[in-house]
């Protein structure tokens, strides 16, 4: 049996480092990593090391200006 995750657990990967879990079940774990987004992974083979760590907050993209309609 896979071990799942609990949303909201930190988590530290090799590749794609500290991320966040958004789902887990017994297929598939969603994690959210601040440095390269959303990620699908098969539960029974993704190797997480749990962590009180906290991942960086994201950075906001400035917004653009509207354009002026003429």
């Amino acid at each position: 049996m896979a071990t799942t995750y609990e949303e909201g657990q930190h988590v530290k990967h090799g590749q794609y480092g500290l991320g966040t879990i958004l789902a887990s079940d017994d297929e598939r774990t969603a994690i959210d990593f601040v440095q390269h987004g959303t990620k699908k992974f098969v539960t029974s083979m993704v190797v997480l090391e749990l962590t009180d760590e906290a991942p960086a907050k994201k950075a906001k993209k400035p917004r653009r200006a509207a354009k002026a309609k003429k």
